[in-house]
């Protein structure tokens, strides 16, 4: 155990310099560290939300109103299945969790059941009299609820990576719940803003029957149309003065023409003519040729955008609009265009978000727990210098300056993964500045008693060595298996602790068995000493 081949002391020397060389931009700023070339380490540790501030929430997803739009879409699929065959019903609308409707005519019952059996896969058909129900079945509600929780994870974390937060934290809790934690965001309240917007982008053509618009104002809307507000800042621009301090109403048409999930881009641009801030907007091939045909067929009549039910803007179509995109105006200043087309290129939430718990973290209290952090940090770390060099002399030196470097390979580990650090991060840390002598002590001791037993020097060195390799493996792997079954199991803090505390095993078993190995064998090869001072 006291022999070194050149190719380990290679290694190992390596394995310190890259330790040193990745850990290093960690001592210049921001910007400084940014600027490095690309094939320079420049990546910095993470700093969580209870260091550097930031904002912690709790989202509930509203499954229900996903329900509610399948049990819709279940209500047309029955009422165009049932118009096919030219069956006469009445009653047709959503209960509960299903779909009923009353057939006319008896001698049509038979058919329109052999009919409504496969409009909606998972659910459960049953007749009452000449009335049939068609009721969504537990595992289907539970899918539905399950991927919308799935699919409003994936929207939120688009979104606010666009953002351009790092190390954002986005998982589930519960059934119906989001935890969201945002370190370093300095306008919680834009976030918030992001968030809350659903995002779902319809194109309808306005009604033009000839219903009146005051008519549907007062609750005469005609079939198949519906009644929408303009934006909060398009305001009616006739009528008395209190009328005109409410957004103005369209009359738009229930069918969409164009979908909005036909969309591949959005980005904020300005008006060539106006130079006002638009958000300029591109289809796939399919929804291309939608917008195209719809466009072609409508010159002349006004076309609706809108957007989580309101109208953003109705233009009329001077000309068909053939390459797939267009561009949407509304009075938007420059920061709601760069929203806005940021929630079109993430897509639209499946379900509102509602905003169940919001706490914002200043900044000023991460500083003071880093203070502390590091108060903390070097206490212990000179009490085990102080106490190493006390109790095992140049031996315990050789411990001080592995332990140092321990430290410098935990920084560099941090960085190089991109982990999160966060305040019981720092526990972690400064829970391994003990465990990272623990290996040392336990070889220490060993040698004392081969010592004692007679032993020249070497041989007691290499005893040591070589008799405390399976303890100190032992005892370590036993405390990482705990570690990643916190990291598996946890969240939140309990993670932070988790990684802190694997990086600093794995660190401090390669500096207590090679690093300080290596300081001996190489003070033995210089000293060939008679005895041991330990």
């Amino acid at each position: 155990m006291v022999y070194f081949a050149r190719w380990k002391v290679i290694t190992v020397l390596a394995i310190v310099a890259l330790g040193f060389l990745f850990a290093s931009p960690n001592l210049l700023n921001e910007r400084t560290a940014g600027s490095l070339p690309s094939f320079l380490p420049h990546k910095q540790v993470n700093l969580g939300l209870d260091l550097q501030g930031g904002s912690h929430l709790l989202l509930q997803v509203g499954v229900n109103a996903v329900v509610r739009e399948r049990l819709n879409a279940m209500v047309d699929a029955v009422r165009i299945a049932l118009r096919q065959k030219r069956i006469r019903y009445t009653g047709l609308g959503a209960r509960g969790n299903g779909v009923s409707v009353g057939i006319r005519s008896a001698s049509q019952l038979a058919l329109a059941q052999s009919v409504l059996t496969n409009v909606e896969q998972g659910t459960d058909i049953s007749i009452d009299g000449n009335r049939i129900s068609i009721t969504l079945g537990k595992e289907a509600l539970a899918e539905i609820r399950r991927s919308a929780v799935e699919q409003s994870i994936e929207i939120v974390r688009r979104r606010i990576d666009e953002t351009g937060t790092k190390e954002p934290t986005i998982q589930r809790q519960g059934n119906d719940r989001i935890l969201l934690q945002l370190p370093g965001v300095d306008d919680p309240e834009r976030v918030k803003r992001l968030l809350g917007r659903t995002a779902k982008m319809t194109f309808h053509l306005l009604d033009q029957s000839g219903a009146s618009l005051r008519d549907a104002i007062q609750g005469r809307v005609p079939p198949g149309s519906r009644l929408l507000p303009g934006l909060d800042g398009d305001r009616q621009k006739t009528g008395s003065a209190a009328s005109q301090n409410e957004p103005r109403q369209y009359l738009v048409q229930k069918r969409v023409a164009v979908g909005g999930d036909r969309l591949i881009d959005a980005q904020p641009s300005f008006d060539q003519r106006t130079n006002e801030p638009v958000v300029t907007f591109r289809f796939d091939t399919v929804g291309g040729k939608r917008f195209a045909d719809v466009t072609r067929a409508n010159v002349n009549r006004p076309f609706a955008v809108v957007l989580d039910g309101k109208v953003v803007t109705a233009p009329v179509i001077r000309e068909p609009i053939l390459g797939g995109s267009g561009q949407i105006s509304g009075n938007f200043t420059t920061q709601e265009a760069q929203d806005m087309a940021l929630l079109l290129r993430a897509g639209a939430l499946p379900a509102p978000l509602t905003i169940l718990e919001e706490r914002t973290v200043g900044p000023g209290l991460g500083a003071d727990s880093i203070a502390a952090g590091k108060v903390a940090s070097v206490i212990g770390l000179v009490l085990v210098v102080v106490f190493m060099v006390i109790i095992y002399g140049l031996f315990g030196f050789f411990a001080d300056v592995a332990l140092f470097v321990n430290m410098v390979m935990i920084l560099a580990a941090l960085s190089a993964l991109q982990a999160t650090l966060t305040l019981p991060g720092i526990a972690g840390i400064v829970l391994t500045i003990g465990m990272a002598v623990d290996a040392n002590v336990l070889v220490f001791e060993r040698i004392r008693e081969e010592l004692r037993g007679g032993r020249t020097p070497i041989s007691a060195i290499d005893a040591g060595y070589s008799r405390a390799i399976t303890t100190i493996i032992d005892a370590n792997l036993t405390t990482l298996i705990a570690a990643a079954i916190l990291f598996q199991f946890g969240s939140g803090p309990i993670k932070g602790f988790a990684v802190t505390l694997m990086i600093g095993i794995v660190t401090s078993m390669f500096t207590a068995i090679m690093l300080t190995r290596l300081f001996v064998v190489a003070w033995i090869r210089k000293t060939k000493p008679t005895k041991v001072p330990i």
